[in-house]
């Protein structure tokens, strides 16, 4: 079993190696790839060294799995030339998601809509994932008919440019920006770029993305995405309106029963979600839940999840884990 990791240098990459290495994913090989001037150089992983290899490299070797993180550019380039030696290929750019002939996969989810036809799989937004994870439990009990989102977003998924903004301003430094505006002490409501109707393209991709992985477009999502000065994690407060009526307790009971989430939700210990306690971990977790009280069926609750790995590196690898075990690779 050969495995190539496409931006295996980059914030993502470097998590996904740690991801494959710690859930002991069954390889053979690994094969790193990076840009060409970080050709050469070598990776350690499971204690022996690897070199980092080009793509054209990497294609020729013709892995099994190939899981890229190396923006959209080079996915759209490269995953086709990898699908056509027969790799399978786990994108996490946004390059693929919305393309109806591939499938946008979250394991707990959908995992079952994966066929050995499937050469080129979307991994989703790591906002939407921490949260369709929650919603998709409750889907199949109350059935929701829409879903209000905020999030507040860590500087992580910007990237390491990002971060680099924040320590250098948290120091009094001067340099590069990825922002348009400091990020210390503050808060952006702006991720990704505007689009016409005024929303950004992050809550777009929100929108989007949920209909397509719950298989469901008659739920309504609208979604506020902001971005916040924390080093690592995603939240989201979210207000679900359901078809039917719930009741909390099995509310409670479904979530703390379904896979991939810990619900932490005790408010008279002051216990909730917080992105410090999600760091490196790979559960989805959900706690202030709550009747919305301005609303029969509808429910209030707090999502929060490592957007490194369960938001991306965890989710990536999760699905090779699946294609493996059901024998599609």
């Amino acid at each position: 079993m050969k495995i190539a990791v496409v931006g295996a240098t980059g914030l993502v990459g470097t998590v996904m190696l740690k991801v494959l290495e710690e859930r002991n994913f069954p390889l053979t090989e690994l094969i790193p790839v990076a840009s060409e001037k970080s050709v050469g150089k070598l990776i350690k992983f499971k204690g022996k060294e690897y070199p980092i290899v080009s793509i054209d490299t990497a294609i020729a070797l013709a892995p099994e799995i190939a899981i890229f993180s190396a923006g959209g550019t080079t996915s759209l380039e490269a995953a086709p030339r990898f699908a056509e030696v027969g790799t399978t290929v786990i994108d996490n750019s946004s390059a693929w998601r919305m393309d109806p002939t591939k499938k946008l996969v979250v394991p707990e989810v959908n995992a079952h809509v994966l066929t050995k036809e499937d050469k080129i799989i979307a991994n989703p937004n790591c906002s939407t994932i921490q949260m369709v994870v929650a919603l998709q439990p409750l889907h199949e009990k109350y059935k929701i008919k829409r879903v209000v989102v905020s999030t507040y977003q860590s500087v992580t998924g910007t990237g390491v440019k990002a971060v680099d903004q924040l320590m250098n301003e948290r120091k009094g430094i001067d340099g590069p920006k990825a922002y348009p505006y400091e990020i210390d002490l503050n808060v952006l409501p702006h991720i990704d770029v505007f689009q016409d109707n005024g929303y950004t393209k992050e809550e777009m991709k929100m929108v989007k993305e949920t209909n397509k992985i719950m298989g469901d477009d008659s739920i309504r999502v609208t979604a506020t995405t902001v971005r916040i000065p924390v080093m690592g994690g995603h939240s989201e407060s979210v207000n679900v309106e359901f078809e039917n009526d719930f009741d909390l307790a099995e509310v409670r009971s479904i979530l703390e029963n379904a896979p991939g989430i810990i619900v932490v939700d005790d408010v008279a210990n002051l216990k909730y979600p917080m992105p410090k306690d999600a760091h490196e971990k790979d559960e989805v977790f959900v706690g202030r839940l709550r009747r919305d009280e301005s609303h029969d069926k509808a429910l209030n609750m707090w999502i929060v999840a490592d957007n490194l790995r369960k938001g991306a590196a965890t989710n990536t690898v999760q699905i090779a884990e699946y294609l493996v075990e059901n024998k599609l690779v």
